[in-house]
């Protein structure tokens, strides 16, 4: 075993309970804040299971055998499909986050709890279930080897020209992860004196993580924490703190390295999908990871272009994973 666990969140956005719970809470968060949801932040898109999970632990079970312990987060449901095993736990929100904070449905509030899983490894892999490995993982190429043990994270390599605009704040109208890196220059910038921000946004990646330096950055932002755990629904005036605050922090606090790779983004509703899904199936086994975006938002479960996805997944990972039952 590597010692490296595995935390997914997963979501069955078609379970009619998860539906009357999401509706009635959106009910509510949507009169008490007005204006302030995240560009997309609701859309039916964000929380369609299309299958990923499945394949993502088949992708997860050939390239990364020797991975440790498997946490997957839900609230009050588990995939149909999944066969209990002693290498997996999963793991209800109420019994990781505070009674009076739930139902939540932002991903962001979600995650800034990780760290406190009981038993999590210090060195773990955060993965959305969208995020798949696409060739053999290799822990030294993450965490580092002897002689330098920083985690690697990974930008992409187009410069954003408003992420070090000192009069850049906070915007309704841009996507996540713009929000996200203006956060990270504001405290960043306020807390270290040196801190020099790459204007870059962080890709949709795998994400290794540190226990110790989250607890650590925790006591450091304890209102950015706050603040996060306080959200429903995703809030552009409230951004997420793990998928670039938490990178940009390690790579200043030196225990992680900022490294330019363009991954393969392939967002299923975007005319280049096709194109982009035959590309993958013709570099797959040498991606180091790959993600596949459903940006379908308010489509039918059935729309060709989901259907698409599914068929290309199912063509390089037909094999079933140990985590499945009939």
């Amino acid at each position: 075993m590597s010692g490296i666990d595995i935390v997914y969140l997963w979501v069955d956005g078609a379970d009619p309970a998860w539906r009357a719970r999401r509706q009635q809470a959106y009910a509510t968060w949507a009169q008490a804040h007005p204006g302030q949801l995240a560009l997309h932040g609701n859309v039916a898109g964000r929380y369609r299971d299309n299958g990923e999970l499945r394949y993502n632990l088949r992708a997860l079970e050939r390239f990364f055998p020797g991975h440790g312990h498997i946490y997957l987060l839900t609230d009050r449901q588990v995939p149909a499909w999944l066969r209990a095993s002693p290498r997996l736990t999963v793991i209800d929100h109420a019994s990781l986050m505070p009674a009076a904070s739930l139902p939540v449905f932002d991903s962001g509030h979600i995650e800034s709890y990780l760290h406190h899983i009981p038993g999590l490894s210090e060195r773990f892999l955060y993965l959305n279930d969208d995020v798949f490995f696409g060739a053999p993982f290799e822990p030294a190429f993450w965490f580092g080897e002897e002689g330098d043990r920083r985690l690697s994270v990974f930008t992409e390599s187009e410069l954003q020209d408003d992420l070090h605009d000192d009069l850049q704040g906070l915007r309704a109208d841009v996507a996540a992860p713009v929000n996200c890196a203006t956060l990270s220059r504001q405290w960043l910038s306020a807390q270290y004196a040196d801190y020099r921000h790459e204007p870059r946004l962080y890709a949709h990646a795998p994400r290794p993580m540190l226990k110790s330096a989250l607890h650590v950055l925790e006591g450091l932002a304890p209102a950015m924490f706050s603040g996060v755990r306080a959200t429903v629904f995703r809030s552009w005036q409230v951004p997420a703190l793990l998928p670039d605050l938490v990178p940009r922090w390690m790579v200043h606090q030196g225990v992680a390295r900022s490294r330019m790779l363009d991954p393969l983004h392939i967002a299923s509703g975007d005319v280049a999908a096709p194109q982009q899904l035959e590309e993958l199936a013709a570099r797959f086994g040498s991606l180091p990871f790959f993600c596949i975006n459903d940006t379908c938002d308010e489509a039918e479960d059935d729309d060709p272009r989901l259907l698409r996805v599914a068929a290309t997944l199912q063509r390089l990972l037909p094999l079933p994973s140990s985590f499945e039952g009939a």
